[in-house]
């Protein structure tokens, strides 16, 4: 368990999968996913096992709230480069339909960097995130992540093109 201050990453649980995968289904959430289909319960399990369970390149976590351990989002660390000591972040608060905000999500990504960066000795955090998610690009530029670029019209959604931008935070700029 990570301990953060209003909430704390847990590894995830099956018992987990099924509210998991309600807010991943959530059109307003999927649309900023990588993940565009609809996932239905053999689709949440065979990502439980393939990477939760068994992938060493992918660390997920449930984030659960301190006060009543009610789970609250999800957050993970993947496609973790061992030689090179990077990883992509992974959040969304599904609880509230709140998706991102500035209490429980900021803590998790808080509590989440300080495990990559201090405890698997990552150099690097990055993600992808398409232009019309503003509510993660402002969190993430608050936060002090560093636009690396932008892949035009790298996403179709909604009848349109969008680009994707990389978003990054070295361990020295921490």
């Amino acid at each position: 368990m990570i301990k953060g201050k209003a909430v704390y990453l847990t590894a995830v649980e099956k018992s987990d999968l099924s509210q998991l995968k309600e807010w991943r289904n959530n059109t307003d959430f999927r649309k900023n996913f990588r993940e565009y289909r609809e996932l239905n319960d053999e689709m949440q399990n065979i990502w439980f096992d393939n990477f939760v369970v068994n992938d060493k390149n992918t660390i997920m976590f449930s984030i659960k709230d301190i006060a009543n351990n009610e789970l609250l989002g999800c957050c993970g660390l993947c496609y973790i480069n061992w030689i090179h000591r990077y990883a992509d972040l992974s959040f969304y608060i599904g609880k509230n339909n709140l998706y991102v905000d500035d209490r429980y999500a900021l803590d998790a990504v808080d509590s989440l960097i300080k495990y990559g960066f201090n405890e698997l000795c990552l150099n690097k955090i990055w993600t992808e995130i398409y232009e019309f998610d503003t509510l993660k690009i402002s969190f993430l530029q608050k936060y002090g992540f560093k636009k690396d670029g932008q892949l035009r019209e790298n996403y179709f959604y909604d009848g349109k093109w969008w680009d994707s931008i990389i978003f990054s935070l070295l361990r020295r700029e921490y």
